[in-house]
């Protein structure tokens, strides 16, 4: 059996009201190595690194996606906006070699430096470095000039010390069944989220700060093209989402009235382009994730999804204290050597 039916399978079993119960012993076992971990960290015993500008950090409780990439699409563009010179830090996930620090250009090819990165650095107009070390790659980006880090999906990085900690919650999917891994999908307890400086909620968010995902246009792979995002409505269309909650990808074209035919990938998936042969006419739609993917591969007829993060009022009111905060923190940073 592939690895994506196996990982398809425990996602529909993490996202029903009971844990499987042959897992449950697995996770209590990883539950009391994550406290361990965090211990060492908090009594010295492993050492955290801090640099000299202040770390946002970006992340979420749950393996898969929460749309922490547009968040922090949003928070760099607001970050230079008010007068930051902000990088961006990523592990890299999926690319073939970070090991050591290395800088994602608009030109690299995502199997090297991994989707997410490339997409940040096509998008957000700021230096983004990929490294395992989290640490070397933000004084990587300080190098560059950059006096602030925000840190792509780095919650659990805890050697890469933080001067403030965003949680972004899928509004849809929440915490699943609520156990940790391999049981459920949580990497860390709820109670974590008492120690985050936000959390913020990826959907109709009612009382809590939180965003939505809006539509601004379909951009044609190749040649750039942009159309309205109605402008396929009525139209039977091939969809592809090789992301962490693809049906939330799948229910926004059913929102712009598109007829899709759904092919799910596991996040960051690919597949083969000759498997997305289609009727003639038929155009293909996806993520801006999966786009970068397919930049080489000359696929014709295929549109990707721009969207825009809309923050609601409490998050807007949160974001500008955290980041106003964080001013003297900035000022303190840049008199002290990086250790």
């Amino acid at each position: 059996m592939s690895s994506e039916v196996w990982q398809r399978r425990l996602e529909r079993l993490w996202y029903r009201d009971t844990a499987p119960p042959l897992l449950r012993p697995l996770s209590r076992l990883f539950a009391g190595l994550q406290a361990l971990r965090r211990h060492a960290y908090r009594a010295g015993w492993l050492q955290r690194e801090s640099i000299a500008a202040p770390v946002v950090v970006v992340g979420n409780l749950v393996v898969g996606g929460s749309g922490k990439t547009p968040v922090v699409l949003a928070l760099a563009e607001h970050c230079r906006a008010a007068g930051w010179r902000p990088g961006i830090v990523s592990r890299g996930h999926g690319a073939r070699d970070n090991r050591r620090p290395r800088l994602v250009t608009p030109d690299d090819d995502a199997a090297q430096v991994g989707d997410e990165p490339l997409l940040l650095a096509r998008r957000s107009g700021v230096p983004v470095c990929i490294g395992r070390d989290r640490a070397a790659a933000a004084r990587r980006l300080l190098a560059q000039g950059v006096d602030l880090v925000l840190a792509d999906d780095g919650l659990q990085h805890y050697r890469l010390a933080r001067d403030v900690e965003i949680v972004v919650i899928d509004g849809e999917r929440r915490f699943g069944n609520g156990w940790l891994l391999p049981a459920g999908p949580l990497r860390e307890p709820l109670t974590r989220l008492a120690e985050a400086d936000l959390v913020l909620v990826n959907g109709p968010a009612g009382g809590e700060a939180g965003f939505e995902l809006l539509p601004v246009a379909w951009q044609r792979l190749g040649d750039g093209r942009r159309v309205e995002p109605e402008a396929f409505a009525g139209q039977a269309a091939l969809a592809l989402a090789g992301i962490g909650n693809p049906a939330r990808f799948f229910a926004s074209l059913r929102r712009l009235q598109i007829r899709a035919q759904p092919l799910p990938l596991p996040d960051h998936g690919r597949i083969e382009p000759r498997r997305l042969e289609r009727p003639a006419g038929m155009p293909l739609l996806m993520t801006e994730k999966d786009a970068v993917k397919y930049l080489e591969d000359n696929l014709q007829n295929t549109w990707y999804l721009i969207v825009k993060t809309e923050f609601n009022d409490l998050a807007k009111q949160a974001l500008a204290r955290l980041f106003d905060d964080l001013r003297p923190a900035a000022a303190g940073a840049l008199e002290q050597p990086a250790t």
